[in-house]
């Protein structure tokens, strides 16, 4: 079989959904493509020319190695992304902006990428396990996550499943906020809930859901980070049982 070329999965992704002027989040398998001419450069060219250059293209650049070696490790310039070659190659590319979050970190390239990930230190919004000083939120207002959320981003699975949906932390984040406010005893907290991707991915599968479709050899997933976060915080705030890990 004949590698595929960018024009190929620029294809792909357009009759998927991409479409010029997207703010598009990227979780992201680069073997599941199979052979690509050109390698994971050439996956993200695709992705950059679908979106055109009025669109914004988001990775994460997590940092996730053991838990007590985040902080220590942390560099903005060098650490590498942790989360898959094509992350780590987009990483370092020209262009490319990074927010400063020891664990997690989004890299950004487009129209207004580097005020887009340019708050991350910012303590405003929904707190997490993962805050520490002195960084901001993890999943704050601020965040690139959050904006993503704001602006109306699309989230695109590219050749991966619902464990690495790490929007469900955020969904997490909102919903812990929840628990807070109906807790009557102020000085015993509930703890931030650990939520079940997969479980809220087969729900998520049975309800709005996603666009389905191929990427090269990929099975991808394509939609909406705002309606895929609010579906799923209702849900829980619902019917929380099923999905607490």
């Amino acid at each position: 079989m004949s590698p595929y070329s960018s024009r190929d999965l620029t294809h792909d992704l357009r009759r998927l959904g991409v479409a010029a002027g997207d703010t598009l989040f990227v979780h992201s398998s680069f073997k599941s493509l199979g052979p690509v001419e050109g390698g994971a450069e050439s996956v993200i060219q695709a992705l950059e020319t679908a979106i055109g250059p009025q669109g914004l293209l988001l990775m994460p650049s997590f940092n996730l190695v053991k838990w007590e070696l985040r902080a220590e490790t942390w560099d903005i310039e060098n650490t590498p992304s942790t989360v898959g070659w094509i992350t780590e190659q987009f990483r370092r590319l020209p262009g490319v902006y990074r927010s400063d979050h020891y664990s997690h970190s989004v890299a950004a390239r487009g129209k207004g990428a580097k005020a887009f990930v340019g708050g991350h230190l910012r303590q405003e919004g929904y707190g997490s396990h993962w805050d520490r000083r002195p960084w901001g939120k993890t999943f704050g207002l601020h965040s690139p996550m959050y904006r993503a959320y704001q602006a109306g981003g699309k989230l695109l699975m590219l050749g991966v499943d619902y464990y690495t949906s790490t929007y469900v932390h955020l969904v997490e984040a909102m919903y812990w906020r929840t628990l807070r406010a109906r807790s009557r005893d102020k000085e015993r907290q509930p703890g931030f809930p650990a939520l079940d991707r997969v479980k809220l991915g087969a729900f998520w599968e049975g309800s709005r859901g996603p666009r389905r479709g191929k990427v090269g050899d990929a099975e991808c997933r394509l939609f909406g980070i705002r309606g895929y976060v609010d579906t799923l915080l209702a849900e829980v705030e619902r019917n929380p049982k099923p999905y607490l890990r």
